[in-house]
Protein backbone atom coordinates (compact mmCIF):
# COMPACT_ATOMS: atom_id res chain seq x y z
CA UNK A 1 0.00 0.00 0.00
CA UNK A 2 1.26 3.66 -0.71
CA UNK A 3 2.32 6.22 2.17
CA UNK A 4 -0.91 8.14 3.16
CA UNK A 5 0.04 11.57 1.43
CA UNK A 6 1.30 14.88 3.74
CA UNK A 7 0.29 18.29 3.14
CA UNK A 8 1.86 19.91 0.88
CA UNK A 9 2.50 23.22 3.35
CA UNK A 10 3.94 20.30 5.78
CA UNK A 11 6.01 18.82 2.91
CA UNK A 12 7.71 22.40 2.07
CA UNK A 13 8.67 23.29 5.54
CA UNK A 14 12.70 23.14 6.04
CA UNK A 15 14.72 24.12 8.98
CA UNK A 16 18.25 23.99 8.31
CA UNK A 17 19.76 23.99 11.80
CA UNK A 18 18.09 21.35 13.16
CA UNK A 19 18.45 19.38 9.46
CA UNK A 20 21.87 18.94 9.29
CA UNK A 21 21.68 17.22 12.76
CA UNK A 22 20.08 14.36 11.46
CA UNK A 23 23.64 13.17 9.76
CA UNK A 24 25.10 14.30 12.61
CA UNK A 25 23.20 12.00 14.20
CA UNK A 26 23.75 8.58 12.07
CA UNK A 27 27.78 9.46 12.61
CA UNK A 28 27.04 9.99 16.55
CA UNK A 29 24.97 6.32 16.14
CA UNK A 30 28.72 4.93 14.42
CA UNK A 31 30.32 5.87 17.43
CA UNK A 32 32.07 8.96 15.87
CA UNK A 33 32.10 11.93 18.34
CA UNK A 34 31.03 15.71 17.02
CA UNK A 35 32.36 19.00 17.76
CA UNK A 36 28.62 20.56 17.76
CA UNK A 37 29.08 24.71 16.44
CA UNK A 38 25.65 24.70 14.81
CA UNK A 39 22.41 25.55 17.29
CA UNK A 40 21.75 28.66 19.36
CA UNK A 41 21.09 26.71 22.70
CA UNK A 42 24.05 28.49 25.03
CA UNK A 43 23.16 25.45 27.58
CA UNK A 44 24.97 23.36 24.96
CA UNK A 45 27.84 24.60 25.65
CA UNK A 46 29.71 24.50 29.65
CA UNK A 47 30.31 27.54 31.27
CA UNK A 48 27.27 29.41 30.91
CA UNK A 49 24.52 27.73 32.98
CA UNK A 50 21.13 29.06 33.70
CA UNK A 51 21.65 31.33 36.42
CA UNK A 52 20.75 29.82 40.39
CA UNK A 53 18.67 32.86 41.41
CA UNK A 54 16.36 31.69 38.02
CA UNK A 55 16.75 27.92 38.89
CA UNK A 56 15.40 28.61 42.45
CA UNK A 57 12.00 30.66 41.46
CA UNK A 58 11.44 28.08 38.94
CA UNK A 59 11.40 25.01 41.79
CA UNK A 60 9.82 27.43 44.41
CA UNK A 61 6.99 27.45 42.26
CA UNK A 62 6.93 23.76 41.70
CA UNK A 63 7.25 23.16 45.31
CA UNK A 64 4.58 25.68 46.10
CA UNK A 65 2.25 23.18 43.61
CA UNK A 66 1.93 25.80 40.97
CA UNK A 67 1.50 23.28 38.53
CA UNK A 68 -1.79 24.67 37.09
CA UNK A 69 -3.49 26.29 33.79
CA UNK A 70 -1.92 29.63 34.21
CA UNK A 71 -4.14 32.69 32.59
CA UNK A 72 -4.14 32.59 29.09
CA UNK A 73 -2.09 35.88 28.52
CA UNK A 74 0.96 35.11 31.50
CA UNK A 75 1.01 35.46 34.56
CA UNK A 76 -0.02 38.41 35.98
CA UNK A 77 2.92 39.21 37.96
CA UNK A 78 5.22 38.30 35.28
CA UNK A 79 3.58 40.73 32.71
CA UNK A 80 4.08 43.58 34.91
CA UNK A 81 7.40 42.64 35.01
CA UNK A 82 7.98 42.50 31.63
CA UNK A 83 6.30 46.19 30.81
CA UNK A 84 8.41 47.29 33.50
CA UNK A 85 11.36 46.29 31.36
CA UNK A 86 9.82 47.14 28.83
CA UNK A 87 9.07 50.99 29.69
CA UNK A 88 12.60 51.13 30.79
CA UNK A 89 14.08 50.51 27.22
CA UNK A 90 12.13 54.11 25.87
CA UNK A 91 8.21 53.34 25.86
CA UNK A 92 5.50 53.58 27.22
CA UNK A 93 4.49 49.61 27.92
CA UNK A 94 1.65 48.57 30.04
CA UNK A 95 0.64 45.03 31.69
CA UNK A 96 -2.10 44.70 29.43
CA UNK A 97 0.11 44.94 25.80
CA UNK A 98 2.24 41.74 27.19
CA UNK A 99 1.62 38.49 26.17
CA UNK A 100 3.24 35.49 27.30
CA UNK A 101 3.80 32.24 25.38
CA UNK A 102 5.36 29.59 24.76
CA UNK A 103 8.89 30.55 23.16
CA UNK A 104 9.19 33.70 20.56
CA UNK A 105 8.64 31.04 18.10
CA UNK A 106 4.60 30.86 19.46
CA UNK A 107 4.30 34.28 19.51
CA UNK A 108 5.57 34.54 15.48
CA UNK A 109 2.96 31.90 14.77
CA UNK A 110 0.00 33.82 16.53
CA UNK A 111 0.90 36.93 14.80
CA UNK A 112 1.10 35.21 11.37
CA UNK A 113 -1.81 33.76 12.10
CA UNK A 114 -3.80 37.19 13.63
CA UNK A 115 -2.50 39.22 10.51
CA UNK A 116 -2.09 37.01 7.74
CA UNK A 117 -3.65 35.76 4.63
CA UNK A 118 -4.24 34.71 0.81
CA UNK A 119 -1.91 37.12 -0.88
CA UNK A 120 -0.27 39.28 1.63
CA UNK A 121 3.55 39.55 1.85
CA UNK A 122 6.33 39.78 5.09
CA UNK A 123 9.37 41.41 4.49
CA UNK A 124 12.21 40.01 6.25
CA UNK A 125 15.98 40.67 6.08
CA UNK A 126 18.46 38.11 4.28
CA UNK A 127 19.55 35.74 5.40
CA UNK A 128 17.25 35.47 8.70
CA UNK A 129 15.81 33.35 11.00
CA UNK A 130 14.05 30.42 9.43
CA UNK A 131 10.70 30.58 10.44
CA UNK A 132 10.89 34.11 9.09
CA UNK A 133 10.21 32.02 5.73
CA UNK A 134 8.43 28.91 6.70
CA UNK A 135 5.45 30.03 8.53
CA UNK A 136 3.87 32.53 6.35
CA UNK A 137 3.29 30.27 3.80
CA UNK A 138 1.15 28.28 6.13
CA UNK A 139 -1.30 31.30 5.52
CA UNK A 140 -1.12 31.81 2.34
CA UNK A 141 1.24 34.69 2.65
CA UNK A 142 4.48 34.72 1.01
CA UNK A 143 8.14 35.64 2.66
CA UNK A 144 10.31 38.82 0.98
CA UNK A 145 13.64 38.84 1.88
CA UNK A 146 15.36 42.46 1.57
CA UNK A 147 18.86 42.59 1.74
CA UNK A 148 21.62 42.89 3.95
CA UNK A 149 25.34 44.00 3.01
CA UNK A 150 27.20 41.36 3.39
CA UNK A 151 30.33 44.23 2.71
CA UNK A 152 29.24 46.53 5.32
CA UNK A 153 28.84 44.46 8.41
CA UNK A 154 25.41 42.83 7.14
CA UNK A 155 23.56 46.36 7.66
CA UNK A 156 20.12 46.91 6.14
CA UNK A 157 20.29 47.68 2.62
CA UNK A 158 17.09 50.47 2.47
CA UNK A 159 17.04 50.73 -0.73
CA UNK A 160 15.88 47.19 -1.28
CA UNK A 161 13.64 47.81 1.44
CA UNK A 162 11.86 50.84 -0.39
CA UNK A 163 11.87 48.72 -3.67
CA UNK A 164 10.14 45.94 -2.53
CA UNK A 165 7.52 47.48 -0.35
CA UNK A 166 3.95 47.38 -1.22
CA UNK A 167 0.35 47.69 -0.02
CA UNK A 168 0.47 44.12 0.35
CA UNK A 169 3.23 43.89 2.99
CA UNK A 170 1.63 43.28 6.30
CA UNK A 171 4.86 42.42 8.43
CA UNK A 172 8.51 44.01 8.53
CA UNK A 173 10.90 42.13 10.25
CA UNK A 174 13.96 43.38 12.00
CA UNK A 175 15.79 41.09 13.79
CA UNK A 176 18.40 42.91 16.34
CA UNK A 177 20.77 41.73 16.86
CA UNK A 178 20.46 39.74 13.88
CA UNK A 179 20.27 35.90 13.94
CA UNK A 180 22.27 34.30 11.77
CA UNK A 181 24.96 37.43 11.33
CA UNK A 182 25.21 39.14 14.38
CA UNK A 183 24.52 42.74 12.55
CA UNK A 184 23.49 45.57 14.82
CA UNK A 185 21.64 48.11 14.01
CA UNK A 186 20.96 51.47 15.84
CA UNK A 187 18.51 54.07 16.22
CA UNK A 188 19.16 55.96 12.62
CA UNK A 189 18.94 52.99 10.84
CA UNK A 190 15.75 52.25 13.01
CA UNK A 191 13.86 55.95 12.68
CA UNK A 192 14.67 54.71 8.47
CA UNK A 193 13.25 51.47 8.34
CA UNK A 194 9.87 53.28 10.55
CA UNK A 195 10.05 56.13 7.86
CA UNK A 196 9.66 53.40 4.86
CA UNK A 197 7.26 51.94 7.16
CA UNK A 198 4.62 54.48 7.55
CA UNK A 199 4.04 55.00 4.57
CA UNK A 200 1.87 52.17 4.03
CA UNK A 201 -0.88 52.04 6.42
CA UNK A 202 -1.26 48.25 6.59
CA UNK A 203 2.30 47.69 7.32
CA UNK A 204 3.36 46.39 11.34
CA UNK A 205 7.02 46.09 12.94
CA UNK A 206 8.27 42.75 14.17
CA UNK A 207 10.95 43.66 15.87
CA UNK A 208 12.68 40.34 16.79
CA UNK A 209 15.28 41.56 20.11
CA UNK A 210 15.43 38.34 21.54
CA UNK A 211 19.47 38.50 21.39
CA UNK A 212 19.13 42.72 22.58
CA UNK A 213 21.63 42.56 26.04
CA UNK A 214 24.24 40.42 23.80
CA UNK A 215 25.03 44.01 22.23
CA UNK A 216 28.74 44.27 21.82
CA UNK A 217 28.30 47.88 20.00
CA UNK A 218 26.33 49.87 22.80
CA UNK A 219 23.87 50.55 19.71
CA UNK A 220 21.52 48.45 20.35
CA UNK A 221 17.96 49.99 20.52
CA UNK A 222 14.51 49.29 21.28
CA UNK A 223 12.55 49.68 18.08
CA UNK A 224 9.08 50.05 19.47
CA UNK A 225 10.78 53.48 21.50
CA UNK A 226 11.38 54.83 17.96
CA UNK A 227 7.85 54.59 16.50
CA UNK A 228 5.05 57.23 17.19
CA UNK A 229 3.16 55.77 13.93
CA UNK A 230 4.13 52.42 12.80
CA UNK A 231 2.63 49.77 15.03
CA UNK A 232 5.39 47.34 16.75
CA UNK A 233 5.38 43.69 17.79
CA UNK A 234 8.28 43.61 20.65
CA UNK A 235 9.58 40.16 21.06
CA UNK A 236 11.59 38.64 23.49
CA UNK A 237 12.33 35.98 26.09
CA UNK A 238 14.06 33.96 28.36
CA UNK A 239 16.05 31.67 25.71
CA UNK A 240 19.27 33.40 24.54
CA UNK A 241 20.48 36.27 27.44
CA UNK A 242 18.96 34.86 30.03
CA UNK A 243 20.45 31.28 28.76
CA UNK A 244 17.15 28.93 29.71
CA UNK A 245 15.98 28.19 25.69
CA UNK A 246 14.33 24.87 26.98
CA UNK A 247 12.12 27.03 29.67
CA UNK A 248 10.17 27.84 26.50
CA UNK A 249 8.92 31.63 27.52
CA UNK A 250 8.64 34.35 25.48
CA UNK A 251 6.41 37.41 24.90
CA UNK A 252 5.39 39.55 22.57
CA UNK A 253 4.63 43.46 23.46
CA UNK A 254 2.31 45.10 21.21
CA UNK A 255 3.18 49.24 20.70
CA UNK A 256 -0.22 50.82 19.25
CA UNK A 257 1.06 54.62 18.69
CA UNK A 258 -1.66 55.27 16.80
CA UNK A 259 -4.62 53.04 18.21
CA UNK A 260 -4.98 50.65 15.35
CA UNK A 261 -4.44 47.74 16.71
CA UNK A 262 -8.28 47.09 18.14
CA UNK A 263 -9.06 44.29 15.49
CA UNK A 264 -5.82 42.37 15.67
CA UNK A 265 -5.04 42.36 19.72
CA UNK A 266 -8.80 40.83 19.62
CA UNK A 267 -7.30 38.30 17.02
CA UNK A 268 -4.10 37.40 19.13
CA UNK A 269 -5.89 37.47 22.45
CA UNK A 270 -8.16 34.71 20.89
CA UNK A 271 -5.67 32.63 19.02
CA UNK A 272 -4.23 32.96 23.08
CA UNK A 273 -6.97 31.76 24.78
CA UNK A 274 -7.74 28.95 22.64
CA UNK A 275 -3.92 27.49 22.96
CA UNK A 276 -4.46 27.88 27.04
CA UNK A 277 -1.36 28.98 28.34
CA UNK A 278 2.81 28.85 28.77
CA UNK A 279 4.28 27.05 32.01
CA UNK A 280 3.47 27.81 34.84
CA UNK A 281 6.87 27.31 37.00
CA UNK A 282 8.90 28.38 33.71
CA UNK A 283 7.10 32.16 34.29
CA UNK A 284 8.22 31.92 37.86
CA UNK A 285 11.79 31.42 36.73
CA UNK A 286 11.80 33.83 34.47
CA UNK A 287 10.25 36.34 36.81
CA UNK A 288 13.05 35.67 39.66
CA UNK A 289 15.45 36.57 36.09
CA UNK A 290 13.83 40.02 35.80
CA UNK A 291 13.23 41.07 39.03
CA UNK A 292 16.36 40.10 40.84
CA UNK A 293 19.99 41.08 39.85
CA UNK A 294 21.50 41.52 36.71
CA UNK A 295 25.10 41.57 37.44
CA UNK A 296 25.75 38.18 36.47
CA UNK A 297 25.27 39.50 32.48
CA UNK A 298 28.60 41.34 32.91
CA UNK A 299 30.73 37.91 33.23
CA UNK A 300 28.72 36.01 30.86
CA UNK A 301 29.27 38.88 27.94
CA UNK A 302 33.06 38.67 28.94
CA UNK A 303 32.78 34.93 28.16
CA UNK A 304 31.29 35.36 25.07
CA UNK A 305 33.50 38.43 24.11
CA UNK A 306 36.77 36.10 24.67
CA UNK A 307 35.29 33.17 22.50
CA UNK A 308 34.14 35.37 19.66
CA UNK A 309 37.45 37.24 19.68
CA UNK A 310 39.49 33.78 19.46
CA UNK A 311 37.09 32.95 16.76
CA UNK A 312 37.40 36.36 14.74
CA UNK A 313 41.51 35.76 15.04
CA UNK A 314 41.51 32.20 13.90
CA UNK A 315 39.33 32.91 10.76
CA UNK A 316 41.94 35.77 9.72
CA UNK A 317 44.45 33.13 9.56
CA UNK A 318 42.48 30.64 7.59
CA UNK A 319 42.93 30.84 3.59
CA UNK A 320 39.86 30.46 2.57
CA UNK A 321 37.40 32.12 5.25
CA UNK A 322 36.60 35.76 5.59
CA UNK A 323 33.78 37.15 8.07
CA UNK A 324 32.51 40.56 8.88
CA UNK A 325 32.36 40.81 12.42
CA UNK A 326 29.39 40.23 14.41
CA UNK A 327 27.98 43.16 17.04
CA UNK A 328 26.26 40.72 18.78
CA UNK A 329 24.66 37.39 19.81
CA UNK A 330 26.50 34.89 19.28
CA UNK A 331 26.68 33.68 15.68
CA UNK A 332 29.43 34.19 12.94
CA UNK A 333 28.24 34.43 9.60
CA UNK A 334 31.57 33.29 7.96
CA UNK A 335 32.16 33.54 4.07
CA UNK A 336 33.53 30.55 1.81
CA UNK A 337 35.99 32.30 -0.35
CA UNK A 338 37.46 28.80 -1.78
CA UNK A 339 36.40 29.17 -5.46
CA UNK A 340 35.38 24.91 -4.61
CA UNK A 341 33.40 26.29 -1.90
CA UNK A 342 32.04 29.19 -2.66
CA UNK A 343 28.90 28.34 -4.70
CA UNK A 344 27.91 25.72 -2.65
CA UNK A 345 28.30 26.15 1.08
CA UNK A 346 25.40 22.86 1.77
CA UNK A 347 28.02 20.50 0.35
CA UNK A 348 30.98 21.88 2.12
CA UNK A 349 29.11 21.56 5.70
CA UNK A 350 28.00 18.12 4.66
CA UNK A 351 31.76 17.15 3.92
CA UNK A 352 32.98 18.73 6.43
CA UNK A 353 30.80 17.08 8.79
CA UNK A 354 31.91 13.28 7.12
CA UNK A 355 35.54 14.40 6.98
CA UNK A 356 36.29 15.73 9.87
CA UNK A 357 33.00 15.83 12.14
CA UNK A 358 32.59 19.37 12.27
CA UNK A 359 29.09 19.87 12.22
CA UNK A 360 27.90 23.77 11.38
CA UNK A 361 24.93 24.94 9.33
CA UNK A 362 24.79 26.06 5.55
CA UNK A 363 24.30 29.88 4.63
CA UNK A 364 21.94 28.94 2.07
CA UNK A 365 19.83 27.53 4.79
CA UNK A 366 19.29 31.24 6.33
CA UNK A 367 18.86 32.09 2.33
CA UNK A 368 18.92 30.60 -0.41
CA UNK A 369 20.22 33.81 -2.17
CA UNK A 370 21.87 35.87 0.44
CA UNK A 371 23.53 33.33 2.45
CA UNK A 372 25.06 31.03 -0.11
CA UNK A 373 28.24 31.05 0.42
CA UNK A 374 28.61 31.22 3.58
CA UNK A 375 28.51 28.91 7.01
CA UNK A 376 26.39 29.54 10.16
CA UNK A 377 29.34 29.05 13.45
CA UNK A 378 27.62 29.31 17.34
CA UNK A 379 30.85 30.53 19.16
CA UNK A 380 29.42 29.64 22.68
CA UNK A 381 32.06 26.08 22.86
CA UNK A 382 35.23 26.46 25.04
CA UNK A 383 38.05 27.74 24.30
CA UNK A 384 40.20 24.43 23.15
CA UNK A 385 36.91 23.18 21.23
CA UNK A 386 37.21 26.17 19.12
CA UNK A 387 41.05 25.68 18.32
CA UNK A 388 40.09 22.20 17.50
CA UNK A 389 37.39 23.00 15.16
CA UNK A 390 39.29 25.54 12.99
CA UNK A 391 42.15 23.22 13.69
CA UNK A 392 39.87 20.64 11.49
CA UNK A 393 38.32 23.28 9.58
CA UNK A 394 41.97 24.54 7.64
CA UNK A 395 42.94 21.01 7.64
CA UNK A 396 39.72 20.37 5.52
CA UNK A 397 40.06 22.80 2.88
CA UNK A 398 43.76 22.29 2.56
CA UNK A 399 42.99 19.20 1.76
CA UNK A 400 40.16 19.45 -0.62
CA UNK A 401 42.24 22.13 -2.76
Amino acid sequence: MSDIPVSERAARIEYAIRDVVVPATALEAEGHEIIKLNIGDPIAYPGLPTPEHMIHGFQESLSRGETGYSPSYGLAELRAAIADDEFAKGWNCTPDDVYVCHGVTEALQIIFTATLEEGTKVLAPGPHYPPYMAYPQLFGAETIEYRLDADDGWRVDFDDVEAKMDENVRLLVLINPNNPTGNVADSNEIDRLISIAEKWPNCMIIADEIYDELDFTGSQTSVASRSQTVPVFTLNGVSKVYYAPGWRIGYMALHDPTSRLGAVRDGIERLLRSRLCASTPAQMGYLAGLTQSRSWMGDYTQKVLAKRDLCLKRISEIDGLDVQAPGGAFYMFVRLTDSKWANDDKKFVLDLLHDEHVLLVHGSGFSKEMGNGHFRLVYLAELDVLNEAFDRIERFLQRSR
